[in-house]
């Protein structure tokens, strides 16, 4: 089943830890730009996902291990099996490139559109909270956008 179509930045991700929230905005970027990439374009866009969330996942990780955030194999193992997938579906692109492989890149994409609100509602948001007390003593405030009369975001 394809991902909504609705996967874009909102205010919903905002974290309230800054640095935090510019790379997520760059992830929903990354991430939405191989969605609408058009086949035999796909290779670079991978590329371009695997190297923000190299160094995404590679910032978190330095947060965690530098602060000594509790819980923090939980999430460094949520990034290991996505970099996982991610190196799996390059080496498919890489090597047997084509229309079927075109197509799981695809849902790889789709997938990570799936997997990132979960994750940063949960995951992201305790690393915030956490980050936002060492540096600040005390939890982050989050001014999030709505639309007069729509729904809430979800978070």
């Amino acid at each position: 089943m394809p991902c909504e179509d609705t996967f874009g930045w909102s205010d919903a991700y905002l974290m309230g830890f800054g640095p935090m929230d510019d790379t997520h905005r760059e992830f929903v970027e990354c991430v939405q730009a191989m969605r609408g990439s058009p086949d035999g374009a796909l290779l670079p866009a991978l590329l371009a996902v695997r190297s923000h969330c190299e160094a995404h996942f590679g910032q978190e990780q330095q947060w965690m291990d530098s602060t000594g955030m509790p819980g923090r194999e939980c999430h460094a193992d949520e990034h290991t099996a996505v970099m996982r997938s991610l190196d799996e579906v390059l080496a498919l692109l890489r090597d047997q490139p084509g229309p079927r492989h075109d197509a799981i890149a695809r849902s790889l994409a789709d997938e990570l559109a799936r997997w990132f609100p979960g994750h940063a509602d949960h995951m992201d948001s305790a690393l915030s909270h956490w980050m936002s007390g060492k540096r600040f003593g005390g939890k982050p405030v989050v001014l999030r956008r709505t639309v007069i009369g729509g729904p809430l975001p979800p978070g």
